[in-house]
């Protein structure tokens, strides 16, 4: 099965996080078929919270991508402040 999810990057206390699109086999951090966008939990100041290609999302999704719980809410978000 193709899921949507987080993969950790980042240093040490510090997370950043890549919204990717694999295999749910495959490890956190190991192969995936492609990079949504990201998340910063830890963003201040100018830098950008959340990036993602909602269109690429919707594709994903059409074709049978189940997303992890976290990756749902922060699309909720970002279709949120894309309306506004």
């Amino acid at each position: 099965m193709v899921s949507i999810r987080l993969s950790r990057g980042g240093a040490k206390k510090r997370p950043f996080y890549h919204i990717i699109v694999t295999d749910s086999r495959n490890r956190r951090d190991g192969r995936y078929i492609e990079r949504l966008g990201y998340f910063n939990p830890i963003a201040i100041g100018g830098e950008r919270k959340l990036q993602l290609d909602l269109e690429r999302t919707d594709y994903w999704l059409s074709h049978g991508a189940q997303l992890s719980d976290r990756v749902a809410t922060l699309m909720k978000q970002a279709r949120s402040s894309e309306a506004s």
